[in-house]
C-alpha cells in the first residue's frame, strides 16, 4: 500500500511539474533593447526595467556608494558600431558592460570591459575601459519604470540618459563623423558618380564652407535640372549667403518644378522663402 502511494505520489509531482513548466508569466523587470542610430553605424543597449512598486530607490533598493548593474536580472550592455568617447576616452567600437556607483550629489558612471557584471562582488575595476562623474538631477514627478535612453541627438553626439524615481543622470557621447564624411566626399568626388548634393547639403547642415556647398549645388542642378527640391536648397543657401535676388531668381525655378511635379510641399516652401525674401 505504502510503496503504491509512494509511487501515486511520483506521478502526480511529475504531472503538476510538466504543468508547471508550460507557464508563460510576465517578466518582473521586463527587458528592453534599444537600437539607436548615431554618427555613420548605430549603438546597441541591453538593459532589464525594474519597478519603484512602492519602494524607496536610491539609497534604500539601490545603496549608495555601491556598484550597481543599472537595472535589473541580466547585466547592462552597450554595443557600439563606431568608436565613440565618453568622458575624454575614446573607446573602441565593441560590446561593453554599463555599470554606476550612485551617490546622493554625484554618481560615478562605468563603461567596463565586462559584460556579465550583476552584483558588486562580480565588478573588477581593473577592467574599466573609463569613469565618468554625472550629477543626478532631481525631477519634478516619479518616474515609475527604470529607464535609459538617447537624447539630444546630433550628427555627432547624443547624450545617455538615465531615469528612474526622481532622479536623471546624463552621460554625453561624442563620435568623430567630420574626418570620415570629409574624406568619403574627396573619395566619392574623384569618382565619375559624383555626389554633389549630398555634400552640399552636409556642408550646410554642419555649417562648413558656404562658397563649396554652393558650387557642388550648382554642379547638382546643372546634373539634374527637374529636381526642384535641389534647386529650393540652391536658393535657401543664396538667400543665407545675402544674395537675395539670385535667391529669388532660384526659387522661381523650384517654385516653377514643383508645381509642374505636383509638389505641393515644396510649392508651399518656396513661396514662404519667397515671402521672407521680399
Amino acid at each position: 500500500m505504502i510503496k503504491k502511494l509512494t509511487l501515486a505520489t511520483v506521478l502526480c509531482a511529475i504531472a503538476f511539474c510538466s504543468f508547471a513548466q508550460q507557464l508563460n508569466t510576465p517578466q518582473p523587470s521586463s527587458t528592453q533593447e534599444v537600437k539607436q542610430n548615431f554618427g555613420l553605424s548605430k549603438i546597441e543597449l541591453s538593459y532589464s526595467r525594474p519597478g519603484m512598486k512602492g519602494r524607496k530607490i536610491f539609497g534604500d533598493l539601490v545603496p549608495y556608494g555601491k556598484v550597481w548593474r543599472t537595472g535589473a536580472n541580466q547585466a547592462t550592455t552597450l554595443t557600439f558600431g563606431d568608436d565613440v568617447t565618453i568622458g575624454g576616452t575614446k573607446i573602441p567600437a565593441g560590446k561593453y558592460g554599463l555599470l554606476t556607483i550612485p551617490y546622493g550629489s554625484e554618481w560615478t558612471v562605468i563603461i567596463t570591459k565586462q559584460t556579465d557584471v550583476t552584483s558588486p562582488a562580480a565588478y573588477k575595476q581593473d577592467q574599466d575601459v573609463v569613469r565618468v562623474k554625472a550629477k543626478p538631477v532631481q525631477l519634478g514627478f516619479p518616474v515609475e519604470t527604470f529607464s535609459i535612453m538617447f537624447g539630444d541627438i546630433t550628427g555627432n553626439s547624443c547624450n545617455l540618459d538615465i531615469i528612474w524615481d526622481n532622479i536623471a543622470v546624463t552621460v554625453p557621447i561624442t563620435t568623430d563623423v567630420d574626418s570620415k564624411v570629409s574624406a568619403q566626399i574627396k573619395d566619392l568626388m574623384e569618382k565619375d558618380n559624383r555626389p554633389y548634393f549630398a555634400a552640399a547639403m552636409y556642408y550646410i547642415e554642419n555649417g562648413k564652407d558656404n562658397t563649396k556647398a554652393l558650387e557642388w549645388l550648382e554642379k547638382a542642378t546643372t546634373q539634374n535640372p527637374d529636381a526642384f527640391y535641389m534647386f529650393y536648397q540652391k536658393a535657401k543657401l543664396l538667400a543665407k549667403m545675402g544674395k537675395k535676388q539670385e535667391a529669388l531668381a532660384v526659387s522661381n525655378k523650384s517654385l516653377e518644378l514643383s508645381k509642374a511635379a505636383k509638389s505641393d510641399d515644396y510649392v508651399a516652401l518656396n513661396v514662404k522663402l519667397q515671402n521672407e525674401l521680399k
